[in-house]
Order: structure tokens, then C-alpha cells, then sequence
């Protein structure tokens, strides 16, 4: 089937087109229609099997998520939904409550079985600014063990009834790479902060390959209706207790049986040296095809800074007593990279924290001068809390950054108050890296953030919080319409080694296209997350369409 589009506004990620053609899910032709002889139009219109008017619409490529974790958000989607209910400790209780009676009657609750809830803020209570507990969470129930993960992932909180299955008391020792709170007689308070994350999540009941299919699948549904057609997504430590092979086979199978909409990067993440080389020793790093690639090894190097967890190279502005958490050892690291490095593996690295950062970019200088390697595209994801002197190593090393311009919505209300005016100062660079020559992809990180890919491009540049409540955060930082769409288009294709495949409207490559509401290049910036996403096409097959009366 050949099947042109015309009179539409279209991005082609270098200039605008107004028409294309495709076929066998490329882009065949790409022009502008008036420049095109009365007898070419002529040809055109008679070679396709059909002619669609765009109606003066915006095209654009399909947008590219960076950084997302997409078995994890598909399997938050049919969870309680908590981030919706988070404006105050009180109301984020009594959902739970409601949520669990409403389970309870209509039998879908096994007794004794987990509740979970991913995305919780304490900063965003309005009745009392702290972290929920295990005696909160009781009030929900005593019955069934409950754990809600906070938005950011990087701490999560659980019930009596879940630290009584746990086995956690006040004996339990204390573990490396994390914690869980305390009270004054040394009982646990049902919190748990980073490595100590896998104390709970070690015992929530096995998932199977079935559900982890039907998770990526509602996860992928989700993702094309915010116009995503191509994501980066670190799923291989998703569930503890999980073998990374089941994920593979489970996203590789659904790619056999054409149930994807989604071309899906895995960020492989592993946390030791032994399964990496397992990994690669199986040949597991060049597996792939266009629906689904083996890509870079993903490690996480510290936490969050709504947690303070984030590893900084000073104390918190707000809390002397912590820089936050390492996740791993500057041993560790060198080993990873290393090896990683050494057979050819891109590597990406989550860093939050300025002192983390220190870290890896000296793992990344040893094993760069160990096995010097052109183009390998090694990256930090986040890259948040930064100083002008690690931008220059950053520049220097040939460094990718992928970024989340969302991050602002909600980290502008706090960033100055956990790092102080000086880091704060430095920090969430966005213009000055590409000012510098250094390459930057944008995502959502989600389930952290909603993968809003307009809500991230308004963000990215107003340099404010959707609602623009909050002066704009460092506004030379902010980028151009252009520079925010590439951001999340070619630039995302460059993340991923796939830039001569996807990421622009370009003929021979993957039909991957979505079509807008209104012309992001024309609208106010401060409407730009109002823009709805009429269709969502992957290789020139749509995957979604928006529908008025569903919203």
C-alpha cells in the first residue's frame, strides 16, 4: 500500500515539507508540494493507493522517550492510582482506604494479598510535609501488606502487616547502598531508601512472562497516545527476584507475534560485574531488530533529590547531616565501565547528585584511556545537579546527556533549598550543553513523570512549572521550539546509534509520525502542553487516534 499525505505543516527535524509518501513503512518522497511541476503533482497523486489531506495539521517524527522505564510504568498503570491523590497525607490515606473497601467487595483482593502504589510526593502535602509511615499505612489495613513506592522510585513505604512478612524488626541490620528509618526505640518505621528498596520488593510475589507482556502493552497504548513511537526503557531490574531473560523474551515475543507500537532501546541494567559479563558472554548485547535492541548498560549511581538521596559533593542545604547515597563504590564503577567499555558496550549512567557525578566521570576517564574508543556515545542520564567544571569533562570525554526537561515542573519548587544558591546555580543545564558541542536527548523518566512529551518541550522552553507559577529557573537555559522537538526526535535516534533510521521525516527511513493538534512553532510557549495528539503512526500504520469523547 502507497499512501501519500499533503497540505499538512510538516517538520521534517531540518525544515519544512508539506507533503510525503509512504511505503513499506518508509518514507518514500518528501517535498513541497508547489515546487513540484503540474505534471509531477499529476504522477504523484496517480502513484499512491490513496491521498490524505492533513488540513494544514502539524507533522513531525514520532517522539522518542530517552529515558523511561516502561515495564514499571505499565504495571503502575493498573495499580491504585496514588499520584493522583498525593495534595495531602489525609486524602492520600483515605484513597487507599477507599480503593482497598472497593477491592475487598468486588472480590478482585486475594486475602492476604499486596497493595501497591507507585507515585507519592511528601512535598506535595499541604497537611504535614513528611513521609508517610507504617502507622499511616495501617489505617488502610492491618489484613493485607501494603507498599506505595514514592514517585521518584528511590524509596518506597510499607505497612505492619507487610514488615511483619518482611521479617524486618527492630534486629534487622541495616544494609549498604541504603537504609530504613528508625524511630526512637530503633523499631522500623516502614521506610526504606535505595539498595534497601530490594529488602521489600524481594519478597512481592513473582511475576510471569504473560503479565509482564500485558504490562508492556498497556505501557506502550499509554506512550502512543502522548505521540511516542520509540523509547529507551531500563526494564531488566523492574521486579526483584526476576530473571533479566524472561523480560527479553517476553518484549522479543511481542515483537514476533507485531503486538508492539513502541520500538523499544533496552538500557540493559544490571548491578554486578557477574551478570554483565553472563550477559555479554551469551552474545545477549547484539541481539535485536528494529522493533527491539539490546542498547546501552544502564547503572544507577545514586538516588533522588525530592528524596535526598541524590549523592552531592556537600551536604544538603537543608539537611547537614546527609549528602544523600552512592549506590555504588568508585571500585565498583571502574569495574563496570571497564569491562563494558572494553567489549563495546555503550553505557549510561544515572547521576543525579554533583558528587556521584565526580565518580563516573572518572570511571569513564579510566576506561577510556584503557581502551580508547571513537564514537561510543557513553552518557549520563539526568545530569541534574552539575558544576562547570564536570560540563567541560563531560564535553571533553565526548559525553552523551540525556536529559528531563519535565524535571523542572516539579524540582523548581525545591532545588534551591536541598543544594543551596551556588550548586543550585549550575545546575539543570540544558542551553549550555548544546552551546558546548554536547549532544542531549530528552525523556520523562516515568513512572517518575508522566510521559507528557508536550508537557516536557514546555518545560524545556519556559523554564517554568506547567502552571507558571514559579519565576522561570535559569531562563538562559532555555531551549528553542526547534531545539526542544529534536530533543525529543532525532536527537533521541542519536542516543540509541539509530539516527540513520528514525528521529526525522527523511526519505528511507522508518515511517514513524505523529500529527498535532496546532503548530507548537506558533502557539504561545505557555499553552504548549495544552496541544493534543491527533495520531500516532509507526512505519506509516496508525497506532492511535485521538477520540473527543473518550477525554
Amino acid at each position: 500500500m502507497r499512501i501519500g499525505y499533503k497540505n499538512g505543516i510538516i517538520y521534517t527535524g531540518e525544515s519544512f515539507s508539506d507533503y510525503f509518501i509512504v511505503e513499506d513503512g518508509v518514507f518514500k518522497k518528501v517535498g513541497i508540494w508547489e515546487k513540484e511541476t503540474e505534471n509531477k503533482r499529476e504522477l504523484l497523486e496517480n502513484s499512491v493507493d490513496r491521498m490524505i489531506d492533513l488540513q494544514g495539521k502539524f507533522v513531525c517524527a514520532g517522539f522518542n522517550d530517552s529515558h523511561l522505564h516502561l515495564l514499571y510504568y505499565g504495571g503502575m498503570l493498573s495499580m491504585p492510582e496514588i499520584s493522583k491523590h498525593t495534595t495531602s497525607l489525609k486524602e492520600l490515606v483515605e484513597y487507599l482506604k477507599d480503593y482497598t473497601r472497593k477491592k475487598q467487595e468486588d472480590g478482585s483482593l486475594r486475602e492476604s494479598a499486596w497493595i501497591k502504589g507507585i507515585g507519592f510526593n511528601q512535598d506535595y502535602f499541604k497537611d504535614e510535609k513528611r513521609f508517610p509511615n507504617r502507622y499511616d499505612l495501617d489505617k488502610v489495613s492491618t489484613e493485607h501488606p501494603i507498599c506505595i513506592t514514592r514517585a521518584c522510585g528511590h524509596s518506597c513505604v510499607v505497612n505492619s502487616k507487610a514488615l511483619e512478612l518482611l521479617g524486618i524488626n527492630k534486629d534487622t541490620k541495616q544494609i549498604e547502598g541504603g537504609y530504613f528509618e528508625v524511630d526512637e526505640n530503633g523499631e522500623p518505621l516502614g521506610i526504606f531508601f535505595e539498595k534497601a528498596l530490594e529488602m521489600v520488593y524481594e519478597k512481592f510475589p513473582k511475576v510471569t512472562k504473560e503479565e509482564i507482556k500485558e504490562m508492556i502493552l498497556l505501557g506502550c497504548q499509554r506512550l502512543n497516545s502522548y505521540g511516542i513511537t520509540s523509547a529507551q526503557s531500563d526494564d531488566y531490574e523492574a521486579f526483584a527476584n526476576l530473571d533479566y531473560h524472561v523480560v527479553m523474551e517476553a518484549i522479543e515475543e511481542l515483537a514476533k507475534e507485531e503486538k508492539l507500537t513502541v520500538r523499544i532501546n533496552e538500557q540493559v541494567h544490571f548491578t554486578n560485574l557477574c551478570d554483565l559479563k553472563k550477559f555479554v558472554e551469551e552474545n545477549n548485547h547484539v541481539r535485536g531488530n528494529e522493533w527491539f535492541k539490546q542498547g546501552p548498560l544502564k547503572m544507577l549511581g545514586d538516588g533522588s533529590l525530592g528524596a535526598r538521596t541524590a549523592y552531592l559533593s556537600v551536604p544538603y542545604a537543608d539537611k547537614q547531616d546527609t549528602k544523600g547515597i552512592a549506590v555504588y563504590s568508585q571500585k565498583q564503577f571502574d569495574e563496570m565501565c571497564s569491562y563494558a567499555n572494553r567489549h563495546g558496550l555503550q553505557i549510561a549512567i544515572h547521576a543525579i547528585g554533583d558528587g556521584i557525578l565526580d565518580c563516573i566521570l572518572l570511571s569513564y576517564k579510566k576506561a577510556l584511556k584503557e581502551y580508547p574508543r571513537n564514537d561510543h556515545r557513553h552518557g549520563i542520564v539526568h545530569c541534574q545537579i552539575t558544576r562547570p567544571d564536570q560540563i567541560e569533562q563531560v564535553k571533553d570525554m565526548g559525553l552523551h546527556v540525556y536529559i528531563q526537561s519535565i524535571f523542572l515542573d516539579y524540582d523548581i519548587h525545591i532545588v534551591k533549598e536541598r543544594v543551596g544558591e551556588k550548586l543550585a546555580s549550575t545546575s539543570y543545564q540544558a542551553k549550555t550543553l548544546l552551546e558546548k558541542g554536547i549532544t542531549i536527548s530528552n525523556g520523562s523518566d516515568a513512572p517518575v513523570e508522566e510521559p507528557n512529551v508536550m508537557k516536557g518541550i514546555q518545560c524545556a522552553i519556559t523554564r517554568q512549572n506547567i502552571g507558571h507559577t514559579v519565576e522561570p529557573y535559569l531562563s538562559k537555559e532555555a531551549l528553542t521550539v526547534k531545539e526542544a522537538i529534536d530533543s525529543f526526535t532525532k536527537h533521541g535516534a542519536y542516543a540509541s546509534f539509530e539516527e540513520k533510521e528514525k528521529g526525522q521525516i527523511k526519505e528511507g527511513m522508518f515511517a514513524d509520525f505523529i500529527v498535532l493538534e496546532e503548530n507548537p512553532f506558533e502557539i504561545d510557549a505557555y499553552r504548549l502542553s495544552e496541544i493534543k495528539v491527533l495520531a500516532t503512526y509507526i512505519n506509516g500504520k496508525k497506532v492511535y487516534e485521538h477520540n473527543e469523547n473518550k477525554d
